[in-house]
């Protein structure tokens, strides 16, 4: 087994006192299913708190309170359909040129359409995903306030609410505001917060806890320390002008600099950054979604990413898994960045051609599209994961290359504190490992901002990264950048700027009178 927080479904039971939460009450199933599960009274050790820790973190994968999401915990979508991973990447990538599904579920297609409404259960998922996760992290942080003892599960359950209330204020804007000192009840009605409100308490919590956290690479695999904290406060920096309208590319360089001055490094090998034994990249990944083939079996997640992949003339066992579910692919806009395909010459081209077609003719065929091996529940070593159905590889959330790269842009957005040479010599290390030698290198005079867009989609795409970047660059919503089947369309087209943003469900903007659509 794999040295981690062991995230498992025997410590979940330990878990937590539960609650009437927010306004949502009727989407969302928080109630115990299990009487004999322990409630606040019976905490007694460290064991117990760690076991709510531990479903803090489960929450960002799994999808019940049982094994394989069994007893979903949000109502009225499939527990491994509702997992936050899965629907984090789902609302990331297929809004994007990155990725387009062949699956007819309900209202799945509206999002790579992009033409999706307050109803669709996609959205509610993710919604109401987001909303849970803080629910627990709040129930966590008001049970361990002013407890010495348990000051680290403390700490990191802060983290892990911010790093949530930061995907809040990324996909929606706004949202309902609640914390551990709310007093919450059957008749509470959270307030909401606009993004000028989220941003500040993201931020005021990161600067807060910063210094509490373990030093990088020093606690436990999987779990959260400074430098998970330094990656949010970068991103809410790189994107604050898109936030707030205020920028803050110079803090953005205070941060970055600081996860590279923590002593991590590139991986040598691209490939190896998405494989079952990842966990072994601690000098790159710097906080990972863990998934565990025994120990936390979901079909969202990495099952969902690594089986979705697979379909047409591509052997799922070269994958090692048991099966395609012939989903997911990626568009010609998205391939065209690269200049070789092949991956001959730029190793990040992990595409699968055999078979697949150039051209998006029918969404729904998964041949149509070329397709990604990126991720891969096999070694490095070539073994093959624990179990078939559920890969042992995690998700690397936040990784150094990343730094790297915002830090590069920062410079570039005009930010104080860094300079274009060093950014030059940041972005050419990130090529050489993808070329294999310096052929690919790039000048000064080579770092604009087309680049560094095109230069993240070669680097982190199906990282959960490729909306929010093109909406920081004005290439979301509008007619400046057209992709295959963009606004529900073959050639693609224009779509409207409300877009940039998810709607709050209508479910809960008509069980909370304190919420107010904002953006449709």
């Amino acid at each position: 087994m794999k040295t981690r927080i062991k995230i498992s479904y025997t410590i979940m039971a330990i878990v937590f006192f539960m609650f009437t939460f927010v306004s949502c009450v009727n989407d969302l199933d928080t109630l115990p299913l299990d009487e004999d599960l322990l409630t606040a009274d019976k905490l007694t050790d460290d064991a117990s708190y760690k076991g709510m820790l531990a479903k803090c973190y489960a929450a960002l994968v799994v999808g019940g309170q049982k094994g394989v999401d069994d007893d979903p915990d949000i109502s009225s979508i499939n527990g491994g359909f509702s997992s936050y991973l899965r629907q984090l990447w789902n609302h990331q990538e297929l809004t994007t040129d990155e990725a387009i599904c062949a699956w007819n579920d309900g209202n799945l297609r509206d999002l790579h359409d992009m033409d999706w409404t307050p109803s669709n259960e996609f959205v509610k998922a993710m919604y109401y995903r987001i909303n849970l996760e803080i629910a627990y992290c709040n129930n966590l942080v008001k049970l361990t306030n002013g407890q010495d003892e348990y000051k680290a599960y403390n700490t990191e359950a802060r983290f892990l609410r911010a790093l949530s209330y930061w995907h809040m204020l990324d996909m929606f804007g706004t949202g309902p505001f609640v914390t551990d000192q709310d007093q919450i009840g059957s008749f509470f009605f959270p307030e909401q917060a606009t993004a000028q409100q989220l941003f500040d308490y993201i931020e005021s919590e990161l600067t807060a806890i910063e210094n509490e956290l373990a030093a990088p690479r020093t606690n436990e695999y999987g779990r959260a320390d400074k430098a998970a904290a330094w990656m949010v406060l970068s991103k809410l920096y790189l994107n604050a002008e898109t936030y707030i309208g205020t920028p803050k590319y110079t803090e953005c360089i205070t941060y970055t600099k600081k996860i590279i001055d923590a002593g991590y490094s590139l991986e040598a090998n691209y490939q190896n950054l998405f494989l079952a034994d990842n966990n072994l990249r601690t000098n790159e990944i710097i906080f990972p979604i863990v998934c565990d083939g025994e120990h936390t079996q979901t079909w969202g997640g990495m099952t969902f990413l690594i089986h979705s992949t697979i379909g047409g003339d591509m052997p799922a066992s070269a994958s090692g898994v048991d099966g395609g579910w012939g989903g997911n692919r990626t568009t010609k806009a998205f391939v065209n960045i690269f200049e070789d395909i092949s991956g001959e010459t730029d190793s990040r081209a992990i595409f699968w051609t055999e078979g697949q077609n150039y051209e998006i003719a029918d969404i729904f065929n998964f041949r149509d599209g070329y397709a990604s091996q990126k991720f891969k529940n096999v070694t490095s070593a070539g073994a093959v994961g624990s179990n078939l159905s559920h890969p042992d590889t995690d998700f690397p959330l936040f990784r150094y290359a990343d730094a790297l790269l915002m830090y590069a842009e920062a410079v570039v957005r005009g930010g104080t504190g860094g300079d274009m040479g060093t950014a030059v010599g940041y972005i050419n290390d990130i090529r050489e490992r993808a070329y294999g030698d310096d052929s690919g290198n790039i000048a000064q005079a080579d770092l604009d901002l087309d680049f560094i867009l095109d230069e993240r989609g070669r680097e982190l795409y199906w990282e959960c990264h490729r909306r929010t970047d093109l909406r920081r660059f004005g290439k979301l919503s509008g007619g400046s950048y057209i992709w295959p089947w963009k606004g529900a369309v073959a050639e693609g087209k224009s779509v409207d700027a409300k877009y940039d943003l998810f709607p709050i469900p209508d479910s809960d903007i008509n069980a909370n009178p304190n919420l107010k659509q904002i953006n449709y």
